[in-house]
């Protein structure tokens, strides 16, 4: 039956390739991606809200309240759950690093769950509560699509890649209504070199799903009143630059020490147990940082500066400039530590959101401290809308999607400039301390990144040694007789033999050219054992070394191949230069067809 089914497939796509070019094809497939990725963005924002509603809404019980506190946790449980008994077959990962490790190391496959899963989890984590937000998930989602789609049809890696990312920028353009930012986000993480043909299908996909999530939601995410910006206020905004750039180092160095905390703890259902806890009480403090926290950012635009501070237990303080001041800084960097921890404790989600939430707040109390002090009179929404464009641009590396996506959903194109400042010098603050981003440091150290300043590397860092390992070289024991191996030895056309003891630890060498000229003149040929010929290899290679490693030894020993061991000196095989730069030359093909 399968069969049969492949056999149809195969047909299909033939007679495809005769009507409809490549190029055409890829175009019909962006728009369809376009329009699944925006069903899955509506339908994503949608049962979220709805989770949100029915806990938020009016039922009557006196101790109803004291369940914000167990929300967050019961979120995360169900989460939890879910994954367990319903991703049994394969991994589920959040963020959009294993996204970039897709398309690096796995020929840009993700797995399908992704594209259900992810808007499962995500709607559960944030609607109960989770400090995090839904783009992440609706990227991978929309990715899952891309990718999915492309496999099915037989596509090449080229194809299946920009599949993808037509599905990212989708997933963007339908959870912001911004097509414009989607392209750019694409672009910019996923497709850092690209041609114009590949900008087609981008858009085409970014802007059906925007289309069609406007069918769902037709409101936009935040209103912007403002006059413009005044030439006086430029140094204001580089001062918030350098603020928001220090910041967005200090919120990367702690999303490492937060998955440290819990990755130290094993069981699963503890790690729930704890970081909901953590989470409840955050919540219970800050009530900002329930869920994704955009209401706070709008009451902000709107001119109500106490939006931080009101419904928390501290709100009768709200008169009180200085308390409204610190409670707000408080507020801000346990934003950090409320998303870091939903997301270490289980939970499904990414940092976009936060981001776009930590950065509007500082903009929001820098701007209200200065006029407060009297020293200038700034536009305290102007300065939001600043800070939300520099803090996504520095902490995720996407200084132009941090531009684009504040100036689409605020409606600010007339802030281009200010944006444009900020978010380019906090960039600048966090690369200068930061090579990579949160998104893009585990797979660089690694060596899993796929780079475009050093393709040498990439290319080598995506070849695994295991796979380049040759067994059949011949093989002899110390003890063994020469004489009774010939014919193997012979019949491998090899020039090299291993040499390893009756436990299989290795010894050393033989050459044959060595060999024949010590059986020609030696008159006890028949007597000669391995060991009287063995010679110490000029180096050894072990078995989890990286090719870049391997190649520098073989360079240094002058070396066209060497043995290859294990950890306890188990021989394994031998691996040459020719299996290296056969492999090198068909990556390197394939990362050019990524890059076209």
């Amino acid at each position: 039956m399968y069969i049969r089914f492949v056999n149809y497939l195969d047909k299909i796509n033939q007679y495809r390739k005769s009507k409809i070019s490549n190029r055409n094809f890829l175009i019909i497939l962006a728009v369809v991606v376009g329009i699944l990725a925006g069903l899955a963005a509506a339908a994503l924002k949608s049962l979220t809200h709805h989770i949100e509603e029915f806990l938020q809404s009016d039922w009557q019980w006196k101790y109803k309240y004291y369940l914000y506190l167990l929300f967050p946790m019961i979120g995360i449980f169900f989460t939890v759950l879910y994954i367990k008994f319903f991703i049994r077959k394969s991994k589920f990962e959040t963020g959009l690093t294993p996204l970039l490790y897709a398309i690096s190391k796995k020929s840009s496959r993700v797995e399908p769950h992704n594209i259900y899963s992810q808007i499962i989890t995500a709607a559960i984590t944030v609607g109960f509560g989770g400090s995090t937000g839904l783009e992440a998930p609706i990227v991978t989602s929309g990715s899952a699509i891309g990718s999915n789609l492309g496999r099915f049809l037989g596509l090449s890696y080229r194809e299946i890649t920009m599949l993808v990312a037509c599905g990212a920028a989708a997933g963007i353009a339908g959870a912001f209504n911004s097509p414009v930012a989607g392209i750019v986000f694409a672009i910019e993480i996923l497709l850092p070199e690209f041609t114009i043909p590949a900008f087609i299908p981008l858009l085409l996909s970014a802007a059906t799903a925007a289309v069609v999530a406007r069918l769902f939601y037709t409101q936009q995410l935040f209103f912007l009143v403002t006059e413009g910006w005044k030439i006086n206020a430029l140094f204001y905004y580089v001062i918030l630059a350098l603020l928001i750039g220090l910041f967005s180092i200090y919120f990367t160095k702690a999303n490492y020490a937060v998955k440290g905390f819990f990755y130290k703890i094993k069981h699963p259902y503890t790690k729930i147990v704890v970081g909901g806890l953590m989470l409840g009480a955050l919540v219970f403090l800050f009530p900002t940082l329930y869920g994704e926290g955009y209401i706070t950012i709008k009451g902000l635009l709107k001119g109500d500066y106490l939006a931080v501070i009101n419904n928390s237990i501290f709100s009768d303080y709200s008169t009180v400039p200085a308390l409204v001041i610190l409670f707000t800084v408080v507020t801000i960097f346990m934003k950090s530590i409320a998303t870091l921890v939903t997301l270490g404790a289980g939970g499904n989600g990414g940092t976009f959101a936060p981001s776009l939430i930590m950065g509007g707040l500082i903009g929001f109390i820098f701007a209200y401290v200065v006029n407060l002090s009297g020293i200038a009179h700034l536009d305290v929404a102007n300065f939001i809308v600043a800070g939300m464009a520099a803090a996504l641009g520095a902490i995720m590396h996407a200084p132009l999607t941090g531009i684009f996506l504040i100036a689409e959903i605020t409606g600010g194109y007339i802030l281009m400039v200010p944006l444009m400042i900020t978010t380019a010098i906090s960039y600048a603050v966090n690369r200068s301390a930061q090579k990579h981003s949160i998104y893009t440091k585990v797979l660089a150290d690694k060596g899993e990144l796929l780079s475009h300043e050093d393709k040498d590397t990439t290319v080598l860092s995506q070849m695994k040694l295991k796979y380049l390992i040759e067994k059949n070289y011949p093989k002899v024991e110390m003890n063994d007789l020469i004489a009774l191996r010939m014919n193997e030895i012979v019949q491998s056309h090899k020039n090299i033999c291993a040499v390893t003891d009756e436990l299989g630890d290795f010894k050393g060498v033989i050459y044959v050219e060595e060999l024949f000229n010590e059986l020609m003149q030696n008159e006890n040929k028949d007597l000669v054992i391995a060991s009287h010929l063995v010679q110490q290899a000029p180096n050894t290679i072990n078995e989890s070394d990286d090719l870049k490693s391997v190649l520098k030894k073989m360079e240094q020993e002058n070396a066209w191949i060497l043995p290859v061991i294990n950890n306890e000196n188990q021989y394994k095989g031998f691996v040459s230069k020719t299996a290296i730069f056969n492999k090198y030359r068909a990556l390197l093909m394939r990362q050019n067809d990524y890059m076209g």
